[in-house]
């Protein structure tokens, strides 16, 4: 079996990936009635006088739910509540294994902005954190925004922040290799989507100044058509020269490459007409912008995927387990910036510098280091 036909295969086997185990064991009377009534009684009437008590008595300590419409899953995208759950039970498992948080699907069935923001509200009491996942931009943006504005625990889009977090801590150890210095950089993002707008945003509050996003039809400029409202707030501070024309214009040049979007996009010319030296994070999955050997023979220095099996692994999995893991056990009442660039640092950092090459910018996914290295960093921004 290939690896798609064996993965069909467990899943059916699996019948899930996730359960729930009780802590405690119910087998005598006194058992019960510890665990039930009347025994539960007490710690309903310690969180009715003081709701923070539930933290102390409940689950709501450590854990999150993983929230989704199914309208942007994977490279899938559009597929619905439903399909979406292989991807949100897979996402629990791993934060559970990387960063031992409980987490759980929850895959709504609308997807319309204010009836999302109104149920994630509703379900809040039971949760210590939302995790917002495969939601269409630009609604992922204004619901991640009135959650926070609304909600007393973290909630984390990890399309967006996630995915940002991991890019730049694999800049930041690319630009040591290089030797170039990021206010000096001109960095084409190739995607306009929540993934490439997050990213472009954490690289300039990092300190990048020339930042220009490219979307299906080229560059984005104040003059390109069709802008959403989120797109339009970002011409205000990228592309400040308003060029204009294709990606293969916005390449020459350039110092980073950061694409967030479709397979086999950039060619061999478009990477030559870069700059010495140049960076390319080819991430599109699971066939990336321009394949590693093909960047490397048109003169890039370093390349990072999303796949595994490639150097360089862009993968989200060495941040989110950890900034939720650090959320949750400083209380934190949401992510803030300083956070995600804690993060990205915190990452970047766990490669040492005498071990850093072009090809191990990076830690890995498995790397036991991790979570706890990226939670101590954001619990060191909780105020």
């Amino acid at each position: 079996m290939n690896t798609n036909e064996k993965a069909l295969a467990l899943h059916e086997e699996w019948n899930g990936k996730i359960t729930t185990e009780p802590k405690c064991h119910v087998r005598t009377r006194e058992d019960l009635a510890l665990a039930y009534t009347p025994g539960v009684a007490e710690p309903c009437k310690k969180i009715a006088k003081n709701k923070d008590d539930v933290y102390r008595y409940t689950i709501k300590s450590n854990t999150i739910a993983v929230v989704s419409d199914g309208s942007a899953v994977l490279g899938l995208g559009n597929i619905g509540p439903e399909a979406a759950m292989p991807v949100m039970e897979g996402k629990a498992v791993l934060f559970k294994e990387f960063g031992n948080v409980n987490a759980f699907p929850i895959c709504l069935d609308t997807q319309d902005t204010e009836e999302i923001i109104e149920t994630v509200i509703r379900i809040a009491p039971a949760f210590g954190g939302i995790n917002l996942e495969d939601i269409s931009a630009p609604r992922c943006f204004e619901i991640e925004a009135r959650l926070k504005e609304a909600l007393s625990i973290p909630v984390f889009h990890d399309d967006q922040h996630g995915t940002a977090i991991v890019v730049l801590a694999g800049i930041i150890n690319a630009l040591k290799i290089v030797g170039k210095k990021k206010e000096n950089c001109n960095v084409v993002v190739n995607g306009d989507g929540s993934a490439g707008i997050a990213i472009t945003k954490l690289l300039l509050l990092y300190g990048f100044k020339h930042v220009t996003i490219c979307g299906i039809n080229g560059i984005l400029s104040k003059s390109s058509p069709d802008l959403n409202w989120m797109q339009k707030e970002m011409m205000e501070v990228t592309n400040l020269e308003q060029k204009t024309g294709l990606l293969s214009d916005a390449m020459k040049g350039a110092d980073i490459f950061i694409g967030v979007s479709a397979p086999n996009i950039v060619s061999e010319e478009m990477v030559a007409s870069m700059n010495q030296d140049a960076i390319l994070f080819a991430m599109a999955n699971p066939v990336p912008e321009i394949m590693p050997d093909v960047a490397k023979k048109a003169g890039a220095r370093i390349v990072g995927t999303g796949r595994s099996d490639f150097p360089n692994q862009v993968n989200n999995v060495v941040a989110f387990p950890g900034i939720f893991k650090g959320a949750l056990e400083s209380r934190a009442s949401q992510i803030t910036d300083e956070m995600k660039l804690a993060a990205a640092n915190a990452i970047a950092n766990l490669v040492d510098e005498k071990d850093l090459n072009d090809e191990n910018i990076l830690p890995e996914a498995f790397d036991p280091r991790v979570a706890d290295v990226v939670a101590n960093a954001v619990k060191a921004y909780v105020r």
